[in-house]
């Protein structure tokens, strides 16, 4: 009974969690509705840990935990193979923009007057303005 209890409160404070980091704009749509999923399997199956035993049951599994253990294996998972893809599209967007700003400053460099270029100073992309 205090097990169950203890994940009642473990998947509403998920819940409640991932809500105030949506308000705050801290957090995407995207990602927390996966977050909300796995509170509120957490919050069903605290509620009927019957479900778990039936489940693991109905698919071979001798002990319920074991099936517990194997859907967080594939939760994570899923969440490093999405970090990855995320991953490896910023790192393309960021080498594309790194891209066309080089072409910017070449344009600007061509683009300053021969004194400048002549006298060392640095090409206007590179300039800070106070």
């Amino acid at each position: 009974m205090i097990a169950q209890v203890f994940f009642i409160v473990i998947a509403l404070v998920i819940i409640l969690f991932v809500i105030s980091l949506l308000r705050s704009r801290r957090l995407r749509e995207k990602y927390a509705a996966l977050w909300i999923l796995v509170g509120t399997t957490v919050l069903i199956l605290a509620l009927a840990p019957a479900l778990l035993q039936m489940l693991a049951h109905l698919l071979g599994f001798q002990v319920p935990s074991n099936f517990l253990f194997l859907l967080a294996i594939l939760l994570l998972l899923g969440v490093s193979l999405h970090l990855s893809l995320e991953i490896s599209r910023l790192e393309d967007e960021t080498r594309v923009l790194a891209e066309h700003v080089a072409i910017l400053d070449l344009m600007l460099s061509k683009l300053s007057p021969p004194s400048d270029r002549a006298s060392g100073e640095e090409p206007p992309s590179a300039r800070r303005e106070p």
